[in-house]
């Protein structure tokens, strides 16, 4: 099975250069947009594995659970560097696990409603508990300011950077996020295999209740 972590020497400015020049990279947004970032190819056929798992990965990866685990740990690495930095799926097929930059602010919502979810820009004080959207006495204020997350795929990272010019702390800051980064790769290809062993794909047919009028005898 392939892996993507490297022990890097953070002692050696060359060392943690040429990982950095030499990591793989892809667009953030589109080939065209310009804008890349550091990249692994989490592509199922590039992985290394034996035919059978990458026979029942194909399956799985039509099911909407298989992606659940994967999510938390996207999500783990967002929360582990304060959503500055963020992973996510990019390519025609979802293959490639791209870093990208991010942000995390406040989202400027005061209050919610219990019952139906809705967010409101303005508190109870302001305009009482009833919900606009489903008109019940559940509307209450945000006890901790709400934050909103932002992934800014416009921005790519690191391209065409002159390492040469960067000072040692912050060599090893950038690759220690990449580390992590290629870390949170090989645990993401470590979850799928383990869903391949443990888990098989069935067809389940689903009914769906439908309201249709009829003509009852009055």
């Amino acid at each position: 099975m392939r892996t993507f972590a490297q022990t890097i020497d953070k002692r050696s400015r060359d060392e943690m250069v040429n990982y950095l020049k030499n990591h793989f990279r892809y667009p953030t947004m589109n080939s065209w947009n310009n804008s890349t970032s550091y990249a692994c190819n989490l592509k199922i056929t590039h992985l290394g594995l034996n035919a059978k798992i990458v026979d029942k990965l194909f399956d799985l990866i039509q099911t909407d659970a298989f992606y659940e685990p994967l999510r938390d740990l996207i999500r783990g690495f967002g929360e582990a560097h304060n959503y500055d930095w963020q992973a996510g799926f990019n390519g025609r097929s979802g293959g490639y696990l791209v870093l990208y930059q991010g942000e995390r602010k406040p989202s400027g919502y005061k209050s919610f409603c219990l019952n139906c979810g809705q967010r409101n820009y303005r508190s109870t004080a302001e305009t009482g508990s009833v919900c606009g959207m489903c008109k019940e006495h559940t509307r209450i204020d945000y006890v901790k300011t709400h934050m909103q997350i932002n992934r800014l795929p416009g921005r790519g990272t690191d391209k065409r950077e002159d390492y040469s010019d960067w000072d040692i702390g912050s060599l090893r800051d950038r690759v220690e996020l990449v580390c992590a980064f290629d870390a949170l790769a090989d645990a993401i290809v470590a979850e799928a295999v383990y869903l391949a062993k443990n888990y098989t794909v069935q067809d389940r047919t689903y009914y769906i209740p439908q309201n249709k009028k009829v003509m009852v005898s009055a």
